[in-house]
């Protein structure tokens, strides 16, 4: 069995860089021990935590269509329903058990998927 570190992605909006190109596809690679704890120490995390992912996010997203170097402000940039998307993918790329349980509604029996938490943001 291989480890998988690396994962491509496809933005549901895409980039919009300032010269009107439009950048959609990428790789994020699995976070590391260091990706999550130095970030804290960032001023604009300490001074809004609501920031972390953005910084997270910085540091994992390793290619966007040619989009050199990946930053905070790049990531800033991006759309909400982007940044979602990011978010969600780094929660299921990074989650400790592969597979979310599914869930039986006592009542009527119906089975439900648990979906992804999104921690470290909204």
């Amino acid at each position: 069995m291989v480890f998988q570190t690396e994962y491509e992605f496809s933005l549901p909006c895409g980039y919009l860089d300032s010269d009107g190109s439009l950048h959609r596809e990428g790789i994020m690679r699995r976070a590391t021990a260091a990706d999550e704890i130095l970030p804290l120490k960032d001023p604009r995390v300490v001074s809004n935590p609501a920031y972390l992912v953005v910084i997270l996010l910085a540091r994992v997203v390793t290619r966007l269509d040619g989009v050199e170097p990946i930053t905070p402000k790049v990531i800033e940039n991006m759309y909400a329903t982007d940044l979602a998307f990011l978010q969600n993918l780094y929660n299921k790329i990074n989650r400790l058990d592969e597979d979310q349980p599914a869930v039986t509604c006592p009542q009527c029996q119906h089975v439900f998927q648990l979906e992804d938490s999104m921690a470290g943001g909204s």
